[in-house]
């Protein structure tokens, strides 16, 4: 799309294919984009990661104090909107910190901590043992916010995912099965027994080693919610283990996690009945899951 920005491929890929084009043009603004950033924070920028995420250009950069840093531009949107209040909140502990952070229109960006060595997770250690490091992370960052924060509720998302899925014409799951994860995914978030900050998109990919710490979370997107919830993302990015056994995986990160086994299970459930449209794989393990779970 532009030979001035060395882009990320799974960017470029995701922008070929979106629907909306004021985000095929912000991908085209992005040399313009990335050249104000480093202009206003004093960067020099290097070359993207790759194949890099499918919302952010995202790169090593150094200011002028020589600090080592990454510098993130991103579309924005309504799930990373509190990306930056959340890693303030956390203040780095578990998660890279955040230097400077700027909203501008239809873009995001985030001066952030470079993690090195910067290995993935998912790519470092097998699934069993990831599940360990990352149950320990959500337990760690778990945190009521202060009293007037600005975060939103996890039932904010819920219902904008459920109308996503009933416009969606790709649904394929019995009705009766798509009905029962439909009533759970909206009325899951008004029964938690408590509430803390949530990370909601935690998983191996976005976990990196690091010298201040051994591992630490990039990209969360933060509501306030069930913790229950928040073991789910990881266990969709586990496909073998899945489709194997999808209860008994999701009893196994709510014992890791110390969270109610009955209501993760409740949560994988409800989350694979509401993106199984588009993401087919879900499909199987929601009509498997509707014959042991007990909405």
């Amino acid at each position: 799309m532009t030979d001035e920005l060395e882009l990320p491929a799974n960017l470029v890929d995701a922008a070929a294919q979106d629907l909306h084009e004021r985000r095929r043009d912000w991908v085209t603004r992005l040399p313009g984009i990335v050249a104000a950033l480093a202009e206003r924070w004093d960067l020099s920028v290097g070359a993207p990661f790759q194949p890099g995420g499918q919302t952010a250009w995202v790169a090593p950069a150094r200011d002028a104090a020589g600090r080592d840093l990454v510098l993130k531009a991103g579309w924005t949107s309504e799930e990373s909107r509190d990306e930056a209040a959340g890693l303030r909140l956390w203040a780095g502990r578990g998660t890279v910190m955040v230097h400077a952070d700027q909203v501008d229109g239809d873009t995001s960006a985030l001066l952030l901590e470079h993690a090195r060595p910067g290995a993935e997770l998912g790519r470092s250690l097998p699934e069993e043992e990831q599940d360990a490091v990352v149950a320990g992370l959500l337990r760690r960052l778990w945190v009521q916010p202060p009293a007037g924060h600005e975060f939103r509720p996890l039932a904010q998302m819920c219902e904008q995912w459920a109308q996503e899925h009933e416009e969606d014409p790709r649904r394929t799951l019995d009705p009766g099965v798509t009905r029962a994860g439909l009533e759970l995914w909206r009325s899951l978030p008004g029964t938690a027994p408590h509430e803390v900050l949530l990370l909601t998109d935690l998983h191996a990919g976005n976990v990196l080693s690091a010298g201040r710490e051994p591992w630490l979370v990039i990209d969360p997107k933060p509501y306030l919610g069930d913790p229950a919830y928040d073991p789910v993302q990881h266990l969709l990015n586990c496909p073998g283990r899945l489709q194997a056994d999808p209860a008994g995986l999701a009893d196994r990160m709510a014992g890791l996690c110390e969270v109610d086994a009955e209501r993760c299970r409740l949560w994988l459930f409800a989350r694979c009945v509401v993106e199984s449209p588009w993401w087919a794989e879900l499909a199987p393990v929601a009509s498997t899951l509707a014959r042991v779970v007990q909405p």
